[in-house]
């Protein structure tokens, strides 16, 4: 079994980054790109059981992982439509661990949040394509977090998406499946 010194954080925690340039944005974009990819050979060929196995004690199984990245990454495209189209708005946040805990998260296939998220990310990284300097600098007020611009947006949701890739792979490789 392969030891990973912290189960919960695998890539390490998000940091703001202290910059938003044009390359470093497009690197994000292009792990949005990727996400539906790369989760899907993630879990590829895991039995029900398996999806059932929590990525650590006390965590999400796999299976509410994938259904939290999808309800994650909506949201998220979602607040940037908004912040495209309303100046600063107040974004409204929601209680993550109790979306985990309903029934669709819990019990339906992962295929239905791979489907979503393959369709969402087509859509959220064409939009993200298309978007100048000034429209990156435009962005949402989260209660909790503050503002945040779409350069810092796309900043967090790369590193979510590594995150949670990286929880499920890393769960694969101690578990050697």
């Amino acid at each position: 079994m392969i030891e990973v010194s912290d189960l919960r954080y695998p890539i390490g925690h998000f940091s703001r980054p202290a910059s938003s340039m044009a390359g470093i944005r497009a690197a994000h974009i292009q792990t949005l790109r990727m996400l539906p990819e790369r989760l899907t050979a993630a879990v590829e060929g895991l039995s029900d059981a398996q999806l059932d196995t929590p990525y650590r004690e006390g965590g999400w199984t796999v299976r509410q992982v994938v259904h939290h990245v999808a309800d994650s990454h909506a949201n998220a495209y979602i607040r940037t439509r908004l912040a495209l189209t309303e100046d600063w708005p107040t974004i409204k946040p929601y209680n993550e661990a109790a979306w985990a805990e309903l029934a669709d998260a819990r019990l339906l296939p992962v295929k239905h949040s791979l489907d979503l998220l393959a369709t969402l990310h087509f859509r959220w990284v064409t939009l993200l394509d298309s978007l100048s300097e000034e429209e990156f600098a435009q962005g949402y007020v989260h209660p909790v977090l503050g503002r945040q611009s779409l350069a810092e947006v796309i900043a967090l949701y790369d590193w979510h998406s590594r995150h949670h890739t990286a929880h499920i792979v890393n769960l694969r490789r101690r578990m050697s499946w």
